[in-house]
């Protein structure tokens, strides 16, 4: 539905939060219920609820598929990665991909989806396009869960501003039954279950009006059989307007730069700590040629496993050292790396390691000359 036109008539019959907001907030809890990795949106118009699922953190691949490519090529731009995510690469990766095309037909880039979501689509749908719509969407596609969206007639009257149908391009608006009719039928036919609910609640005392927007959420019953996967069309007819891929840990290039600035960063908090302690001891040469942190050069979940394992940092002439042990320790540091000798090999050439490479080392002869 046109997002202008959808504000205006939220605004007439108040509903708190809008009504396009309340259906986008459904799917959301849906995908928080169900954890999908793959969703498609077909319909997706301005790509709104593109960008609402984008932020959900099971998500790894987003597409988009509507028949107006110059609605999907306004807005695309923001489901691009912006500065932080290059910054700040996510744990998960994250594709995202719009397509120009009909629901009517079958492409094979529609595969393999847990969730596909057609949210206020099939009322603006030909007869010709609704009668195929099934068995694209759960013949071909045949996703673990569908959800399904549309207008519920029997809410018209509520409102002010609808003469006969909510959007000027609505090619029918069905009454409950006749959505429930349709439901059921198509999910007899390709083996879903379905449940009925919906958004929009009525005046107390008109329950039986049901839901302005009214939804069904298809989970299907059995796993597709080989057979039928290998009936699947291999032909593209989508046209791909749009791809972005966020920067993510599992590139091993993203993953490379995390490591290496929180390595850097973790030897230079320690080094700190250590310098700041070498100054109370003053002028001391047997101290100052060898110093022994002190506990509180550490966070205390970390003191005790640092003297306990001898992996203590220390000051050797002009030159700090920092056992890479000690650095594999910190929470961060050891959640990116995993495995010590994934830091080992991530950090190799990138920093400057003691000549056995077990310690990250600083050479602090300027530092000194201006102390």
């Amino acid at each position: 539905m046109d997002k202008n036109f959808q504000e205006e008539f939220t605004q007439i019959t108040k509903f708190q939060p809008p009504l396009y907001k309340q259906r986008y907030q459904f799917v959301k809890d849906l995908v928080e219920k169900y954890k999908p990795k793959k969703v498609a949106d077909l319909g997706c118009a301005d790509c709104s609820l593109l960008w609402t699922l984008k932020f959900c953190s099971c998500i790894e691949v987003l597409a988009g598929l509507d028949i107006c490519a110059n609605v999907m090529k306004e807005k695309m731009h923001v489901l691009s990665p912006l500065p932080v995510d290059y910054l700040q690469p996510s744990e998960r990766s994250l594709t995202v991909t719009l397509h120009h095309g009909s629901v009517a037909h079958k492409d094979p880039c529609m595969l393999g989806f847990d969730l596909v979501t057609c949210i206020e689509l099939i009322e603006h749908l030909e007869e010709s396009e609704l009668k195929k719509f099934p068995e694209v969407v759960f013949g071909f596609m045949a996703p673990s869960i569908v959800v399904i969206s549309t207008p519920n007639s029997e809410f018209n009257p509520l409102l002010s501003s609808v003469m006969l149908y909510r959007h000027p391009d609505h090619k029918f608006e069905w009454s409950q039954a006749q959505f429930q009719s349709w439901a059921l039928e198509t999910a007899r036919c390709y083996n879903y279950s379905v449940e009925f609910t919906g958004v929009g609640h009525p005046p107390t005392g008109m329950e039986k009006v049901g839901f302005c927007t009214q939804i069904g959420v298809f989970v299907r019953k059995y796993p597709q059989t080989e057979s039928v996967q290998s009936e699947k069309p291999t032909e593209a007819v989508y046209k791909t307007v749009f791809k972005a891929v966020y920067p993510s840990l599992k590139d091993e290039k993203y993953l490379q730069n995390a490591v290496i600035g929180e390595v850097i960063f973790t030897a230079q908090s320690i080094k700190h700590r250590l310098m700041s302690k070498r100054k109370e001891y003053g002028d001391d040469p047997e101290r100052k040629s060898k110093l022994q942190p002190s506990m509180d050069c550490f966070p205390d979940y970390l003191g005790k496993l640092v003297v306990e394992k001898n992996m203590e940092p220390f000051i050797s002439g002009n030159e700090v050292y920092i056992p890479l042990a000690t650095i594999f320790s910190f929470p961060k540091v050891n959640r990116l790396c995993g495995t010590f000798e994934k830091l080992c090999q991530l950090i190799a050439g990138k920093v400057t390691l003691s000549s056995d490479g077990s310690a990250v080392m600083f050479n602090i002869e300027h530092e000194n000359e201006e102390n």
